[in-house]
């Protein structure tokens, strides 16, 4: 898989640099430990889809500050020329344990820990709050359009609107390791290999005299993969120009992929197209619909009987347009020889290095979590979800291609109930904490 240009160091706040200035000088060297977590779920939120991780493997794989970078933090005049000497050498050398990509993990759960010299430890903050909590947003919100599909297919068309490049590209990546069938985002098809999709807009129609102009033009050029965006002018009169270029298609031994609605009430559009083109001896020919899908926009449609066989979702995915942010934090748990909880007020969290079990029945459905200590045994039926992913600064696993990652999602979002799914407002999956962990936050 290719992947961007890293971010590299300085993708850091600058009080973590300070903090490490002030721990060079007292010589603190000791290992620490810090739990990546989402405190709550924003609302109709039940679950989580973890991804990001094969980003952040090769970032702190790399994790060197250049001559360049050196030479800036010494232009702001705050650090001293010992501890920038030491970030001349700076390596990370510890431990990382992380749920796999597209494990589904729940509110207060570690999603991943770094035990390493506190140095080291604390300077991952920014990095792995941004990378796991974007693209965590972005791989849950698609998995909750592809349950409120029902099967059908979805095309990321975020890219114009997600809020930078960079961002459209990790749209297009955790969207489609969540179950989209691809992209119209062409350069996150050649880094990632995602399959790549378009049709044609309004401009494309009326550069032509007449919109059946536009569609023999289109035919012409692409004779085996057209769909046409038939609602420029009048969306039943463009079903009927479609229906005579692919019979004219046809008569060539080329064939029709189908039509794209983008405006109007497409439930009731989408079943008069569906009659047009199925009476014109095309029921082959797809329904593709765009303009301001979400999860909840794709569910009325279902629920409400549109014949849309998919859905191109852009704006409100590639901004998680109903919940732009989760309460995702980076706290230490654990420091030389003490375990740490921090207690303010809506704020607290669970001291020490932890293990999340999964408990599951004999089919492998999803009964409940528990928070354990990380060295403490797995409860009866279940199994530990955070794995090594990195020690002593080397990588431990490989990169798992999208399509495994894919097949994880599946697997996971199978096993757990459709009542955690569900769009609408309900109960919480049962997570609770082991009573050898609850002892350690009393002592």
């Amino acid at each position: 898989m290719s992947r961007l240009q890293r971010s590299g160091p300085l993708f850091i706040d600058l009080y973590e640099l300070t903090m490490a200035a002030g721990y060079f000088d007292q010589k603190i060297t000791d290992e620490a430990a810090f739990s990546l977590f989402i405190r709550d779920y924003p609302a109709d939120r039940r679950f989580f889809i973890a991804a990001g991780l094969a980003e952040v493997l090769d970032e702190v794989e790399n994790l060197v500050f250049s001559d360049s970078d050196i030479a800036y933090l010494g232009s702001t005049d705050l650090f001293s020329e010992s501890f920038l000497s030491y970030l001349e050498g700076f390596r990370f050398t510890g431990n990382i344990r992380a749920m796999p990509e597209g494990t589904v993990f729940f509110k207060n759960e570690p999603v991943l820990e770094v035990s390493a010299p506190l140095i080291q430890a604390q300077f991952l903050e920014t990095m792995l709050i941004n990378t796991i909590g974007f693209q965590s947003l972005i791989a849950g919100k698609a998995a909750r359009c592809l349950y409120a599909a029902q099967g059908r297919g979805l095309i990321d068309f975020s890219a114009r609107r997600t809020h930078s490049s960079d961002a459209s590209l990790k749209v297009a990546r955790s969207s489609y390791l969540s179950g989209f069938t691809g992209t119209s985002n062409v350069l996150a098809g050649k880094l990632y290999g995602i399959p790549v999709s378009g049709t044609m807009a309004h401009s494309f129609v009326t550069a032509f005299d007449t919109e059946i102009a536009a569609f023999r033009a289109f035919a012409a050029s692409y004779p085996n993969s057209s769909v046409f965006l038939i609602d420029t002018y009048d969306t039943l009169q463009g079903a009927e120009n479609a229906v005579k270029v692919a019979m004219e298609m046809a008569e060539r031994g080329q064939r029709l992929v189908g039509v794209r609605l983008d405006s109007g009430d497409m439930v009731d559009l989408s079943c008069q197209v569906r009659q047009i083109l199925d009476e014109a001896g095309f029921p082959d020919a797809k329904i593709f619909a765009s303009s301001g899908f979400d999860e909840y926009k794709i569910a009325h449609h279902v629920q409400n009987g549109g014949r849309i066989d998919a859905f191109g979702v852009g704006t409100k995915l590639g901004v998680s347009a109903d919940a732009p942010y989760f309460d995702i934090v980076y706290k230490m748990v654990h420091f030389k020889d003490r375990d740490i909880k921090k207690l303010s007020p809506g704020k607290a969290n669970l001291a020490s290095e932890k293990q999340v079990f999964r408990k599951t029945d004999p089919d492998g459905q999803y009964l409940e979590d528990v928070i354990g200590a990380k060295d403490e045994t797995p409860p009866e039926n279940s199994h530990s979800l955070l794995q090594p992913v990195m020690e002593q600064g080397r990588r431990q696993v490989a990169v798992a291609g999208l399509d495994e990652i894919r097949s994880h999602v599946a697997r996971n979002l199978s096993c757990l109930a459709d009542t955690y799914k569900e769009l609408a407002p309900g109960g919480e999956y049962p997570v609770r904490v082991s009573a050898h962990l609850n002892r350690i936050q009393n002592l």
